[in-house]
């Protein structure tokens, strides 16, 4: 079998997730989206590098073509949130013209490539095939230019490297040979109905259901995407809406520090507390003071829920490909932290006599990332056999 490497990328408004497959072997990563200029004179030297974990202290500097500011040096993910001037996402963000897009991809690629390659200060990764993903609300408009910004070879300089002298750094050449965009959600129907190994349909009934149409609502930071799925391929009539988590966690991170002086550091922190359960949900601004939160969060997932099944109804009901579709699927981060108060608003909804019954899938959080791995699969085979058969017939001819 060809040695290929094979990196998709969620790059959603709270959270990077990545799969990178070398070989056959697949490496997952999670960080925050957040970056921040890295400043010399504010640097404390940790005091034991042992204490220090890689991930957590990413400093790097991107030389691509495809940012603007070349000499910065940013801090990327969780060491960006411990920063006082940490940069999150704004809403609607156009993904394929920020740069920051690009410092946290290539920065986590690179990242990748360092710890398949230990020890090694110069290293040149190549990447058969980058999977990305879009908003539907900008997939049509950006695909092509933010496919043309990825293809080529991007440098990536890590800073501050634990474990390595003073003033030494670590070299990573990218190089990326072909991009295939896809449009949120609907890289979520292919993570829910192929296996990532075989790359084989294993949800005969789901497909099934798409000749009568099925509607996936993805829920993320800044937006939810909704996919029309009809005869295993998505509606174009169907699109998503510039609405996400992000709107009420800042609304929670508000509340909690002006009433319980506590403060967040990012949206990730806030987002991990949920993701453990609400025995988590508390705080401690002072040392041994404990203060609940639930009277904060909750209202908020509720508002979110409500209006995540208003824009589903919209939705159905707007699109003649769709109407009367055999499932409705939740799906995305956001989906998963609010579960049960989406089954909750759910029962209004059907006591209205309008029912909306939403099918939770395993792992609803990570298969828009599954998807893409499994799309950067396929269109790499795609090529091959195209090869092949241009091989053949020019043998022929």
């Amino acid at each position: 079998m060809d040695r290929k490497n094979f990196i998709a990328a969620d790059i959603g408004n709270s959270w990077y997730k990545i799969l990178a497959s070398d070989s056959g072997v697949i490496n997952e990563y999670q960080i925050p989206n957040a970056i921040a200029l890295f400043d010399e004179e504010f640097y404390e030297q940790p005091y034991d590098e042992e204490d220090v974990e890689l991930e957590e202290n990413l400093i790097v500097e991107v030389k691509s073509p495809a940012i603007v500011d070349k000499r910065e040096i940013y801090y990327i993910g969780k060491g960006a949130t411990r920063q006082r001037n940490v940069s999150l996402t704004s809403f609607n963000n156009q993904k394929a013209e920020e740069d920051r897009t690009f410092i946290l991809l290539f920065g986590m690629a690179a990242y990748h490539a360092l710890l398949d390659n230990p020890g090694e200060t110069d290293i040149d990764y190549k990447i058969a095939q980058l999977a990305v993903s879009l908003p539907t609300t900008q997939y049509k408009q950006k695909k092509l230019k933010l496919k043309e910004q990825l293809v080529g070879t991007h440098t990536v300089m890590f800073h501050k490297v634990p474990g390595l002298d003073q003033g030494k750094d670590i070299a990573v050449n990218i190089h990326i040979e072909d991009v295939i965009v896809g449009a949120e959600g609907a890289c979520a129907y292919i993570g829910m109905t192929r296996d990532l190994e075989t790359l084989e349909i294993t949800d005969d009934a789901l497909v099934k259901d798409t000749q009568k149409g099925i509607l996936i609502g993805d829920l993320g930071g800044d937006s939810v995407d909704f996919v029309g799925i009809k005869n295993n391929k998505p509606v174009a009539s169907v699109e998503g809406e510039p609405f996400g988590i992000n709107q009420f966690l800042d609304i929670i991170i508000q509340k909690v520090s002006k009433n319980e002086l506590y403060k967040f550091d990012s949206r990730a922190e806030l987002e991990e507390k949920l993701a453990a359960g609400q025995p988590e949900w508390y705080v401690e601004p002072f040392a041994g003071v404990r203060k609940d939160i639930s009277k904060y969060i909750l209202p908020q997932l509720k508002s979110m829920a409500i209006k995540y099944l208003e824009l589903f109804d919209r939705v159905r009901n707007s699109s003649s490909e769709i109407k009367g579709a055999a499932r409705y699927v939740a799906v995305g981060g956001a989906a998963k932290l609010a579960q049960r108060q989406i089954q909750e608003a759910a029962v209004k909804w059907r006591d209205k006599g309008r029912p909306i019954e939403l099918m939770f899938p395993e792992d609803l959080d990570k298969l828009n990332v599954t998807g893409l791995l499994i799309l950067a699969q396929l269109h790499d085979l795609k090529k091959k056999h195209a090869q092949e058969a241009n091989g053949l017939a020019a043998a022929k001819g």
